[in-house]
């Protein structure tokens, strides 16, 4: 094989790893010592209609979610993450999805459709490199009532492990005057 041919691929390939670990980099140099990196603040537009901004769920205990109405496997998660909307929303829980869909509009018929009863906002770019860098869906950051993120899952995760960890956070914690956001 030429390695001529070899060379652009490669070069891309580096590219690609450079700007992730470089997003990477950026959003583990949040960590303080506890290890929780505070979840970066952002003001959205959401689907409903206006502006959604996560500083106004200080205090509650916050699903994450990015997700696109195109990810099969995002597609599957929605109806349980209804249900845990269901089930801990009186407890101080929320969720809020982030659409990285091109557009409002497939989302909002989806949003309709799934009779989804958490907010959600079209995300972006920027807030996706906030993150870390999303280059997968779904994606589903938990974080706690301090604005922590406590853990972060990629691609298709079984409900359960979010149940156990979003009972383990409304349990063991509470608002703090040390928070983010």
């Amino acid at each position: 094989m030429n390695p001529k041919k070899l060379l652009i691929p490669v070069l891309a390939f580096g590219v690609v790893l450079g700007i992730y670990l470089s997003a990477r980099s950026r959003f583990l140099s949040q960590l303080p010592a506890s290890g929780a990196a505070l979840a970066p603040d952002f003001s959205l537009p959401s689907v409903a209609g206006g502006r959604l901004a996560l500083s106004a769920y200080r205090g509650k205990v916050v699903l994450l979610d990015f997700w696109a109405t195109w990810c099969d496997p995002c597609r599957d998660q929605i109806p349980r993450f209804v249900d845990l909307q269901t089930k801990f929303g009186n407890r101080g829980f929320q969720i809020i999805g982030v659409s990285m869909d091109d557009g409002p509009e497939p989302v909002l018929d989806f949003y309709q459709r799934f009779k989804m009863n958490y907010p959600v906002v079209m995300g972006n770019a920027k807030i996706g490199e906030l993150y870390g860098g999303v280059l997968g869906l779904p994606i589903a950051f938990l974080v706690g009532r301090d604005g922590r993120i406590y853990a972060k899952h990629t691609g298709a995760t079984d409900i359960s492990v979010f149940e156990k960890e979003i009972l383990n956070l409304l349990q063991n914690s509470a608002p703090s005057n040390q928070s983010g956001w």
